[in-house]
């Protein structure tokens, strides 16, 4: 039986040097290059990615030509174009490289919904920074002008922050599922889902983004998957970040990435949700590993690169 893993890699990684589709597309290919050296291995794969410096940007264009002839789009339909077109750029990549390895198998891209509580308390406090990297004087600018909640990311910038419920269930799974099960590749839950929540009249969409790692071991519980990979913009999780005592984590426990919560250790809107699912997914049945590296590191994995959760 092949080993099952969820590959979950951050919108930044996919929006690493600027924001044209052309620019985007290439570092797709080099993270599918990736992924294909892993279903070569024999994994069985599953690719959820997140959208936050591209749903933002979109937001962005759409608040530049809101008129009443063409007005904005709400959040969840941003997060629903972006789903599309990030999964339209994986799907096409992946599928020429795995063709050129002489591997046909079919990837598919599917748009996902994912539930949240309408009572969520992450609605009245926003804390998921999406789009681009702003100095202090023009966030304060941009609140000014056009309201909204604004916050200062892992040190390295201002971003506009937006509720981030957690995610309860995946609408689409049994569709994920019966396409997994008949050898398909499937990209699924992008952007952490499109949020809706269930009313009187069935499933609305709210202003939010979920966030994707969260989905992500949703996602890896619900499909029975042995490993849950979390691919961002650094080879370790660090213990004192940023910091001259820095020290990177190789093999850790969940009980003690518990202790470095509790000591502050993970920025909220940052890490601090990637090390969430990982004790989750990895304390959700014997035997499961979660492991947080960068996308160079994708294909390494069983040589020991990157941080294990045991």
């Amino acid at each position: 039986m092949s080993k099952r893993i969820v590959v979950a890699m951050g919108g930044k990684a996919i929006l690493y040097k600027e924001a044209s589709a052309a620019a985007q597309q290439q570092e797709v290919i080099k993270i599918c290059k990736s992924i294909a050296n892993l279903i070569m291995e024999g994994y069985e794969v599953i690719i959820t990615h997140g959208n936050g410096p591209q749903v933002g940007n979109l937001h962005l264009q759409q608040r530049a030509a809101n008129s009443p002839e063409n007005p904005i789009f709400p959040l969840d339909s941003c997060v629903a174009m972006t789903q599309g077109s990030i999964g339209y750029w994986l799907q096409n990549a992946l599928s020429n490289i795995l063709h050129k390895l002489g591997c046909d198998r079919d990837v598919v891209s599917l748009i996902t919904q994912v539930e949240v509580d309408a009572t969520d308390p992450a609605f009245s406090a926003p804390t998921k920074p999406i789009g681009p990297f702003l100095s202090k004087q023009k966030a304060l600018q941009e609140k000014e002008a056009m309201g909204g909640s604004y916050m200062e990311d892992a040190g390295r910038g201002w971003r506009k922050v937006v509720p981030s419920p957690h995610p309860i269930d995946i609408i689409e799974k049994t569709s994920i599922k019966k396409l997994i099960d008949n050898g398909t590749i499937v990209i699924c839950c992008g952007g952490g889902g499109i949020p809706i929540v269930k009313s009187k009249d069935g499933y609305q969409g709210v202003e939010a983004v979920i966030d994707k790692d969260l989905v992500a071991e949703l996602l890896a519980t619900e499909l029975q998957a042995d490993t849950l990979l979390i691919l961002t913009g650094v080879d370790n999780v660090y213990v004192d970040f940023g910091k001259d005592t820095q020290r990177a984590l190789f093999q850790v426990s969940s009980s003690e990435l518990r202790k470095l919560i509790t000591e502050g250790q993970f920025s909220p809107g940052s890490i601090l949700p990637k090390i969430e699912a990982a004790i989750r997914f990895t304390e959700s049945k014997k035997g499961r590993r979660t492991i947080i590296t960068s996308l160079k590191n994708a294909g390494l994995i069983d040589e020991g690169m990157g941080t294990h959760i045991i």
